[in-house]
């Protein structure tokens, strides 16, 4: 266990404060930080995945942010060599791969070294893609609830891609995707991993949530999306469903006012720290930290610093 080498992962829900405390660690550790963000990828996606500014990232080296143009689909199938690649660079130079992002998904298939190489196009895969532009993604992600709930509830129905991979995998094998997630966390890693879910009681991270949200508002979402439509990236694109953009999208369609686009931006970040807290929840070896419980932030820190350097030995 010892020869493996150390991991740090510090993940939790949207809005609870990842990246300040990522900073502060990996200065502190002379570590390096992973992005486990499916959003962060995206070249010119920065107030809306709120990505760590060019001040942040000229303290702390960051990897897995800005290597997909927003007009691709990119996945986890590219998301795992990539990240792959980046740990053993950092492991190589002597110093500290921290993983931090919200992807439950994204960690667990990078740290159990999923292989995602046998994926390819399939028929079926087709049929369902042109089911869900014909239907919306909310019917078909109402099917995949039918019959696989656990991962419809990890799942947002703006996630396309992968509600058409789950009812893919149950229509050709009969079982739940879910149920695979659920093995594939038995399998061993290939890293000592220390796993870090940052937690809040459900009415402040609410509130942290809120105040993201007007705070990205105020930094300019509506012309970063304006500049991705100029760019000619397509609406139906993995990148312009995220959160946050597909609702400025319809206000600058017309759709709905700026304040509605607002509300729906609030309640849907919402859902998403429930699916992702509901995803952590199933991570045995998780090490939940409340941050309520600490008096300010200096003193999470000092207790999280505790923690990482107990891991690394």
């Amino acid at each position: 266990m010892s020869e493996k080498p150390a991991v740090i992962v510090l993940t939790g829900p949207t809005a609870v404060g990842k990246t300040a405390l990522s900073l502060r660690l990996a200065e502190t550790l002379d570590g390096e930080i992973v992005g486990a963000d499916s959003m962060q990828v995206y070249r010119g996606m920065d107030v809306g995945t709120a990505k760590a500014t060019p001040e942040e990232r000229a303290r702390v080296p960051h990897h897995l942010i800005d290597v997909a143009d927003p007009s691709q689909d990119f996945s986890v199938a590219e998301y795992v060599p990539l990240a792959e690649a980046a740990l053993r660079d950092i492991l190589s130079r002597g110093r500290l791969p921290l993983i931090c992002g919200g992807t439950g998904f994204y960690i667990q298939a990078l740290l159990k070294g999923l292989d995602f190489s046998e994926e390819r196009e399939s028929s079926l895969r087709e049929r369902l893609r042109e089911r869900m532009e014909q239907e919306g993604p909310e019917a078909l992600h109402r099917e995949l609830a039918a019959v696989d709930p656990a991962a419809a509830a990890a799942i947002h129905p703006n996630n396309r891609k992968r509600v058409i991979r789950a009812l893919e995998y149950y229509q050709e094998t009969g079982r739940r995707i879910s149920d695979l997630n659920q093995a594939q966390q038995t399998q061993e890693s290939p890293y000592r991993v220390l796993y870090l879910v940052l937690d809040l009681p459900r009415e402040q991270l609410y509130r942290r949530i809120d105040q993201r949200v007007d705070q990205m508002l105020a930094q300019g979402l509506e012309e970063e999306v304006r500049s991705l439509l100029a760019q000619g990236v397509p609406a139906g694109s993995t990148a312009m469903q995220a959160l946050g953009y597909k609702e400025m999208r319809e206000y600058l369609e017309g759709r709905c006012t700026r304040e509605e686009a607002a509300d729906r931006i609030k309640l849907g970040s919402r859902h998403y720290a429930k699916r992702q807290l509901t995803w952590f929840r199933r991570e045995k070896e998780a090490v939940w930290i409340d941050k309520s419980r600490y008096d300010n932030e200096e003193e999470l820190f000092r207790a999280v610093l505790a923690l990482c350097r107990k891991h690394i030995g």
